[in-house]
């Protein structure tokens, strides 16, 4: 009833142009948030979950709860037990890992890879 005429011209039909452009500061933020968090984020589980996969006894560990010991043996997928004073030893879930300080010693070879190896190297 009591209409301006300028709010009558401006009620015209939307323009498609007009609204891609509102919509690509969205996505300029989106992909911003993606190259600067979730892809970083991803990176540092990628990670993590390959320190958890190599875990191997002799490794001394850090726990997120702070505890640090020496790996004592790796009892499944899922738990290593570690000691972390003389004589006491916890089991952890691999999981709940945060750090590994340093490095353990390697798997020891089958007594059949060490008699060839001992073999191979007299025949030399």
């Amino acid at each position: 009833m009591f209409i301006t005429p300028a709010y009558a011209q401006a009620a015209g039909a939307g323009d498609t142009n007009s609204m891609l452009m509102s919509l690509l500061p969205f996505a300029l933020i989106f992909v911003i948030m993606y190259f600067l968090i979730l892809r970083p984020q991803q990176k540092k589980v990628k990670d993590h979950a390959e320190l958890v996969k190599n875990i191997r006894r002799g490794d001394t560990v850090v726990t997120s709860g702070g505890l640090v010991g020496k790996v004592t043996k790796v009892v499944d997928d899922d738990q290593i037990e570690f000691e972390i004073s003389d004589g006491v030893r916890v089991r952890q879930m691999r999981s709940m890992i945060s750090g590994v300080r340093a490095k353990g010693e390697p798997a020891k070879e089958k007594d059949g890879a060490k008699e060839s190896a001992k073999d191979d190297a007299a025949a030399k």
